[in-house]
């Protein structure tokens, strides 16, 4: 997965996640089970006072009032139970398949149904603004707030506050902070009502807040852009706005889930190798029906879990999703939920269940290692991207493996 771009769901493991993990059986409201995130108690922090007596005079100088300033920090103290969420997120670790069983389990397709019947005219007028099929839109509100239900009830500026304060990535949320001081100055929220996941992300489909200062839009024309509404309407628009911004184009898939022929070589597979469906086609890759794939313009074949996994061929619809959060099981999450919302079958490839995601600390060790071994990685940073898939995969190819490039826990203990 890539470090995720400046999107509006930021991090899947902030709200999403609580949005995710509040999938089961049976449920309070609509089917879907989750409450607000617990709070707690913030503690006080002379520092942080300091450090926020520095902060006026550069939000001043970003054009904040005084007078924004004051009803934004008015009572807020450094908030623990934030820096304890963003210090457990180097350890988060998901296999894609556990990911996927809740985020397009049965109970949130079924839900993401209702909803779209639900709010079918407003989506249509949205689908008719922007040109993003109803169906995405309804995906990406599933995964961010469960459609709703898990909208988050943190106070923002606190938060924000609290990490731009924090300095592991000071000067990113400090950024996020001003923008958010600048949405509380347009009047579109006050700052009891701004609230969100700990990590900053607003609202039914969860924007960061640069994101909204760039995409957030007025549909119900009431002056407001208001995305933290029990009304979805700002929202679901304003995630269209963004959709049809980043590049969508209306009538094409996002991806398709195909089968690879025996012998197929994988260094073609991921993101930079980009063909035409023929070309593919040449090469023996079907859908899953045996059929040829239409000409969607260049395509990619990507295998999230290896050759033991399934396979999708992605178009540009799948990159334009990056922009919104740029971790692939967000996006194959968000495409194939929208699928079955339409009436799509689920995925039909099985999935290396025996295995299990590596945490942080084994992602690092792997790469280590693999660059001992003569197969640099560009560095042990825990992030599996380009240089590290390159080198399990020229791992694999010297002692006889198949070549998928999958950093799997097979892969570090035969490391070992």
């Amino acid at each position: 997965m890539r470090s995720a771009a400046l999107g509006v769901a930021l991090f899947l493991c902030a709200i999403g996640s609580s949005a995710v993990a509040a999938d089961a059986g049976a449920a309070a409201k609509g089917g879907i089970l989750g409450g607000p995130e617990e709070l707690v108690p913030a503690s006080a922090n002379l520092g942080f006072d300091r450090w926020i007596s520095g902060f006026r005079a550069r939000a001043q100088a970003q054009g904040i009032s005084d007078a924004t300033l004051d009803r934004a920090f008015r009572g807020i103290t450094y908030n623990t139970y934030v820096i304890q969420k963003d210090r457990n997120q180097a350890e988060f670790t998901k296999a894609i398949w556990d990911y996927l069983d809740s985020a397009v389990s049965d109970t949130r397709v079924a839900n993401g149904i209702k909803a779209l019947k639900k709010h079918r005219k407003l989506l249509d007028r949205i689908e008719k603004a922007y040109g993003v099929e109803k169906e995405v839109v309804v995906a990406v509100w599933g995964l961010e707030s469960a459609y709703g239900e898990v909208r988050g009830d943190i106070p923002l500026i606190e938060a924000l506050a609290t990490l731009a304060y924090d300095g592991r990535r000071g000067r990113f949320f400090e950024g996020q902070l001003i923008a958010a001081l600048k949405i509380l100055q347009t009047g579109d929220v006050d700052v009891r009502h701004m609230t969100g996941s700990w990590a900053g992300a607003m609202g039914h489909t969860q924007f960061i807040p640069t994101s909204y200062l760039s995409f957030a839009v007025d549909f119900t024309g009431d002056g407001k852009r208001d995305i933290w509404s029990d009304n979805p309407a700002d929202a679901l628009a304003s995630t269209a706005a963004y959709l049809a911004r980043s590049g969508w184009k209306k009538g094409q898939p996002w991806g398709i889930e195909v089968r690879l022929p025996a012998g197929f070589d994988y260094g073609l597979t991921g993101e930079k190798v980009t063909k035409s469906a023929a070309d593919w086609a040449a090469l023996g890759v079907r859908d899953t029906a045996g059929r040829k794939i239409g000409d969607h313009g260049p395509a990619s074949v990507l295998m999230p879990a290896g050759a033991r996994g399934a396979a999708f061929m992605i178009f540009r619809n799948f990159h334009v999703i990056e922009r919104y959060n740029a971790a692939d099981a967000y996006v194959i999450a968000v495409g194939h939920l929208s699928d079955r919302i339409k009436g799509g079958a689920p995925i039909q490839a099985s999935w290396p269940r025996e295995d299990r995601a590596l945490v942080f600390a084994e992602r690092v060790e792997l790469q280590e290692r693999l660059t001992r071994a003569g197969f640099d990685t560009g560095g042990a940073d825990g992030k599996i991207g380009p240089n590290t898939i390159a080198a399990v995969r020229a791992f694999q190819r010297s002692i006889g493996m198949v070549p998928d490039g999958y950093a799997s826990l097979d892969i570090l203990r035969r490391l070992r």
